[in-house]
């Protein structure tokens, strides 16, 4: 089994371990046949550290950036009983890069590895909520300048608004009370200018 971790890392767990010795000291008549398939045992377990330990993964299966070869033994005395009686085993097989575990160990490093998913996960949601935030920012930036941009825009429209009134319906001689005029000089008209405008211009 493959397990894959955050940046491209990843850890092989290996069952394959022989448990055929384990099995004969478990059944043996004697404390001598014990011993013998004990020491059999640890062997076994040592030997099958060190063909992992010469196995190459990256080309075997592709896989990039491992870390460590689980070796499972899936018998938790076992495992016990090849520890005991070879102490450094564990070490031996650590500084190769193999953790020898057992169902209760594997289930601790499969739950930290899980941990370290979950991180990843909240790390990449963080960095997802900082982007799209910094993202958001920008675009109130802009809708703000451009708020800015349309009230200038406004009030340059509202002031030559205000300037063209002047010259229609204020002062003497304004376009209202220039163009009445003509009409009260016999100009030929079927519409009527607003009263309102014609007050202002001051054309009673």
């Amino acid at each position: 089994m493959i397990l894959k971790l955050p940046d491209s890392k990843n850890v092989i767990i290996d069952s394959k371990v022989s448990l055929v010795a384990y099995e004969r000291f478990v059944n043996a008549d004697d404390e001598i046949d014990q011993a013998t398939q004990l020491k059999m045992h640890a062997v076994s377990i040592r030997n099958h550290v060190r063909t992992l330990g010469d196995k190459n993964y990256q080309s075997l299966y592709g896989v990039d950036g491992l870390d460590f070869v689980l070796l499972f033994i899936p018998i938790e005395p076992a495992f016990s009983l090849a520890v005991q009686h070879d102490p450094e085993l564990f070490n031996d097989a650590y500084s190769r890069n193999i953790v020898v575990v057992s169902p209760t160990t594997l289930i601790a490093t499969l739950r930290t590895i899980a941990s370290i998913w979950k991180q990843e996960h909240q790390n990449k949601n963080a960095l997802d909520i900082a982007r799209k935030s910094g993202a958001l920012y920008d675009k109130f930036v802009a809708f703000v300048d451009d708020l800015k941009s349309i009230g200038k825009h406004l009030q340059g429209a509202q002031k030559a608004h205000d300037e063209s009134m002047k010259k229609l319906v204020h002062g003497n001689g304004n376009l209202i009370r220039k163009t009445e005029s003509l009409k009260k000089l016999g100009a030929k008209a079927t519409k009527q200018l607003d009263q309102h405008l014609l007050d202002q211009s001051g054309d009673q």
